[in-house]
Order: structure tokens, then sequence, then C-alpha cells
């Protein structure tokens, strides 16, 4: 995910955070023409894309790893092996082993980035297909969510996996089962696309 510099594992470059952010302005330019009838809905939902599903959901996974990721993963966890270990927003030259807010949320822009793939831009395209009443169309849109979640929680966990201070990282792979549950759950009569479609036009 990032290299070690200056003393920190956040790398501050906002390139990439910004020209996701262009992707989901047009990704969301596109689902309003679809789905909606007037020009201000039209940009008042890219603009929810860009500042609500991608940078509000990313600040908030990002905030929610950066206080329970450095406690909850060893070392540190009761019975587990390991050293306990200090975080802060700022590293200090004398005490790297520290999780820092930004590298959170580094790790959660570039996860988010399969999720705009599958979700927002192959859910576009074969829309047409994934949303018939039959279990063919229902197993291929329903398998769309299990990818994008899928991929989103193995690459938290790789991003997470490379600092050497944190271990016991395999944990954040655990809800991926629960993914595996509800997809096959889900197989049996719910289509996971219709049901999120208001989350994709309302804005």
């Amino acid at each position: 995910m990032s290299t070690e510099t200056k003393n920190t594992w956040h790398r501050p470059d906002p390139s990439f955070t910004y020209l996701l952010a262009f992707f989901m302005l047009l990704t969301g330019l596109a689902w309003g023409i679809w789905k909606l009838n007037s020009p201000s809905k039209i940009i008042r939902l890219a603009l929810f894309y860009v500042f609500i599903h991608f940078l509000a959901v990313s600040l908030l996974v990002a905030t929610v790893a950066y206080f329970f990721v450095g406690r909850l993963l060893g070392p540190g966890i009761a019975g587990l092996p390991g050293r306990r270990r200090q975080q802060g927003l700022f590293v200090q030259a004398e005490d790297r082993e520290q999780l820092e807010f930004g590298y959170c949320f580094d790790v959660a822009i570039r996860a988010f980035f399969p999720v705009w793939v599958l979700l927002y831009v192959t859910q576009f395209i074969l829309w047409f297909f994934i949303s018939k009443q039959n279990l063919v169309s229902r197993f291929f849109g329903n398998t769309i969510y299990l990818a994008a979640f899928g991929y989103y929680f193995v690459i938290s966990f790789l991003g997470y996996n490379t600092l050497p201070f944190l271990h016991h990282t395999q944990f954040l792979l655990s809800p991926l089962l629960g993914c595996g549950i509800l997809w096959f759950a889900s197989l049996f009569g719910v289509s996971i696309p219709q049901l999120l479609m208001p989350a994709f036009v309302w804005g």
C-alpha cells in the first residue's frame, strides 16, 4: 500500500483521491441522466456521489479504522502475543509504531476503487440484464456486490498488513464470511441490485 518515508507510512499524495472523485462525478452524471428528469437533480446526484458516497464514507471508514484497528488488531489484545503500541495523528521520529489517520484514509480511498468499478460502472452497464426477475440475473447481480465488498475488505487487509507493527490483521478478512453467507442466502429470492437501487438515484 505504501512505504515508509520521512518517519511516516502515510504518503501525502492526493492525486488518486482527485482522480477517483472526478470519476465519481462523471458516474453520478451518467446515473442522473439515466434515472432523473431535471438538470438540478442530476447535478445534485453527481455531487452526492462525490461528497457522500465517496468522501464521507471513506472518511467514516478511516475514522473507525483509526480508532479501532490500532486497538483491536494485536499486539495489545488480551490473550494474543505482541507489544502494545501507541496511536497518533502525527508520528515522532523516535516512535514510528503508530497508526496514522492519513494512512487509514489512504487505505479507504484505494479500497473504494473496485467498488466504483463494480457497483457504479459495471452495474450501470449491465443493469438491464441483472435487474430481470430470474435466477441467472439475480446470481450475476448479487455476485457483483459480493465481489465489490470482497475486494474492499481484501484491499483493506493488504493495506494494514503492510504495517510491520500491526499483527493479527487477518481478522480484517472475517467479514468475507458474512458476505458469502448473505450472498448465498440472497440467491433464494432477493435481488441486491434492485434492493439497493434507491441508494444510487437518491441525492
